[in-house]
């Protein structure tokens, strides 16, 4: 067997440690006597070409590249092997820069440490055989998980482009968190009035094919792969026709059963059918089973009676589905939420009355909300002086270490709204920091301090605030001991994941950063994509942002989608997988459990375990995992790992 091996100096990052001379000459007495030549950057265009014609001239049966990482130019020199009609796989990379030349200071115990990788090389690639890559036409379809603004962004650019797109929403509407602001910062643009267009357009517009909107839904299961995605999906039941509904509200006026409603932060009450909240979009309501009478084993058709649209409208009987979709990529768009600001001691929220979190405020501006848009506090009055609290968990070791940077923004867009309101009212922004990036957002921040009502105060530490209630019952909001009254506490907590990201990752396989958002592939220059091929990231589910960059995140995605998943395109697919020797497997199913990729099925007729080829990555779980031994991992072989193990050693 022919074996060339080809050395590269790097320049000096190599040649500087490793003395490629020496390894020329310990070469000889490796098996197979191999050949050796010295390339001085074999990464660089002449490099591939000098590497390409030795190949043509030497005709190698097997081929040893020691240089940089296999991360780095394992694809570059697989790709010369097969221009001179090689198979790639008969290629074996060894990383002398890295793990050698930059970590050993003696350029005598670099040699030798080189000498015996190259060798374990040798050894290993005799034992490796070709391997065919298999081509697979993907799928360009798309799944978003989110309608928020950019989920709503990414479905309609992708419909625009003639992608059928199916459209994920956990809750009864679409538009997200902001659908349920008045006022947007820093131009105070009315949200509803704003996301009106997309969300029409979503619902009745020009791509109403195109587009399968999917609210009360949730993804459980993925399988597959980049290109070739199998998603399950579980619907519940909103027990509404959305087709045949016409948002009369009858429904709602004749059903006996009261709740509080939680879209309105449950400042309000609502029916056991109702709509979310007033203006909600798809203009229907939805039947919550677990507040109907008929939950409790009562017989009650109010409802269903009440419809003048007739017996099909409201289906009491309609049960929760289970929906499958093939599709090439995933967006995901799950959003952010608030962090719960009663967890953060001594700050009054749901201990105290007139205590607010940012979102309950939101409802209260808003002319939909609880007050009909009038600032009140719980006993119906004007409040004279209001206090608002930023970095509520923000910056603080103990809660969230980072900055969610929309807080003060709308913090000062509350003090205007509050001003507009009532003029005479005092303001206090009690803040640890000042952050109002971008050249509009410090419109609302000049008119706070410009405002002789309006009075900053700071704080180094959340510890040092308290707000309790004196005697009279107003709150008092101290700092340090120093107290101010306040008839209204308005609390501006951190931004956090979207309920359920943890487990969608799970379910994805796509990592996570410390503070539980989705992890980008590099935050700077792939900020779109996830750790998973062909799983992007679209607004504020990868961290704080506010809508303007929700977009322009959701329209990145869309391109990375667009420009990978093209109809008719072939991908190939790798030819490193597992294989199932079915003479020695025992039916345990013990390989299947710990598949992450959920590659393995069992064959009950044989009593096998086979492997999906499509679906597996070639991971080698399986194989260690399996008592008898009956999986091998093509190209990662027990024959080719110990022969790399023993030429090491000798």
């Amino acid at each position: 067997m022919k074996i060339g091996i080809y050395f590269c100096n790097c320049g000096c990052n190599i040649a500087d440690k490793i003395s490629a001379e020496a390894v020329g000459k310990a070469a000889i007495s490796f098996p197979d006597k191999p050949y050796l030549e010295i390339v001085d950057f074999i990464c660089s265009e002449d490099g591939k070409l000098q590497f390409e014609e030795s190949l043509k001239l030497e005709q190698p049966d097997r081929v040893v590249v020691a240089a940089c990482s296999p991360r780095d130019h394992e694809a570059t020199f697989r790709r010369c092997m097969t221009n001179v009609g090689m198979n790639p796989y008969l290629l074996q990379m060894v990383n002398i820069r890295e793990q050698i030349a930059w970590v050993t200071e003696d350029p005598k115990v670099a040699t030798e440490k080189a000498i015996a990788a190259i060798l374990g090389a040798v050894c290993r690639v005799r034992e490796q055989q070709p391997l065919e890559k298999k081509l697979l036409e993907v799928c360009p379809d798309a799944l978003v998980i989110g309608a928020g603004p950019a989920g709503m962004k990414a479905a309609l650019a992708l419909a625009e482009a003639g992608r059928s797109v199916v459209v994920v929403e956990r809750t009864p509407f679409i538009g997200g968190l902001p659908v349920r602001f008045e006022d947007l910062f820093p131009s105070l643009e009315c949200a509803p009035c704003m996301l009106e267009p997309l969300m029409g357009e979503m619902l009745h517009g020009d791509f109403p094919g195109t587009i399968e909107l999917m609210t009360l839904s949730e993804v459980v299961a993925v399988t597959g792969f980049y290109g070739n995605f199998n998603v399950k999906i579980r619907q519940k039941p909103r027990h509404v026709s959305l087709h045949e509904c016409i948002g009369c509200g009858e429904c709602v006026e004749a059903c006996p059963a009261v709740t509080t409603n939680e879209f309105n932060s449950n400042a309000s009450d609502c029916k056991a059918i109702d709509f979310a909240f007033t203006g909600v979009l798809p203009n229907a309501p939805y039947l919550k089973e677990e507040i109907c009478i008929r939950s409790r084993g009562e017989e009650c058709r109010a409802c269903k009676d009440a419809c003048p649209m007739g017996e099909d409208v409201v289906d009491l009987d309609e049960v929760e589905k289970i929906v499958e979709r093939r599709i090439g990529s995933i967006i995901l768009a799950t959003g952010a939420r608030l962090y719960d600001a009663s967890s953060v001691e001594g700050l009054g929220m749901g201990v105290l009355p007139n205590v607010f979190d940012a979102l309950q405020f939101e409802r209260m501006l808003s002319s939909t909300g609880p007050t009909g848009g009038e600032v009140a506090t719980s006993e119906g009055i004007a409040p004279a002086a209001i206090a608002i609290i930023h970095c509520v968990g923000s910056l603080d070791d103990a809660h969230k270490p980072y900055c969610s940077g929309i807080c003060c923004q709308y913090a000062f867009k509350f003090n205007h709204l509050i001003t507009a309101k009532l003029p005479a009212t005092a303001i206090t922004h009690y803040h640890r920091e000042l952050v109002v990036p971008g050249k509009a957002a410090h419109t609302l921040l000049n008119h706070a301090v410009k405002n002789e009502n309006t009075t900053m105060k700071r704080f180094n530490s959340v510890t040092d605030l308290a707000v309790i209630q004196d005697a009279t019952g107003r709150l008092q909001v101290s700092v340090k001991g120093e107290s101010a009254p306040a008839d209204m506490v308005i609390l501006c907590p951190a931004m956090i994941p979207a309920e359920g990201s943890a487990s969608l990752a799970a379910l994805l396989d796509v990592s996570l950063d410390a503070s539980g958002f989705y992890l980008e592939l590099h935050g700077r220059i792939d900020a779109a994509q996830s750790t998973v091929k062909g799983v992007y990231l679209a607004g504020s589910c990868q961290e704080p942002m506010d809508i303007q960059r929700a977009m322009l995140e959701g329209m990145a995605s869309v391109g990375h989608s667009l420009a990978g998943l093209q109809p008719g395109r072939m991908i190939e697919i790798e030819p490193i997988t597992a294989g199932v020797d079915e003479t020695h497997c025992a039916g345990c199913h013990l390989c299947i459990t710990v598949c992450p990729y959920h590659a393995i099925a069992f064959n009950p007729e044989l009593n096998v375990s086979r492997i999906n080829a499509v679906l597996c990555h070639g991971c080698g779980t399986c194989v260690a995992a399996c008592p008898a031994g009956a999986i091998t991992g093509h190209h990662f072989t027990n024959a080719q790992i110990m022969a790399e193990m023993e030429g090491v050693l000798k």
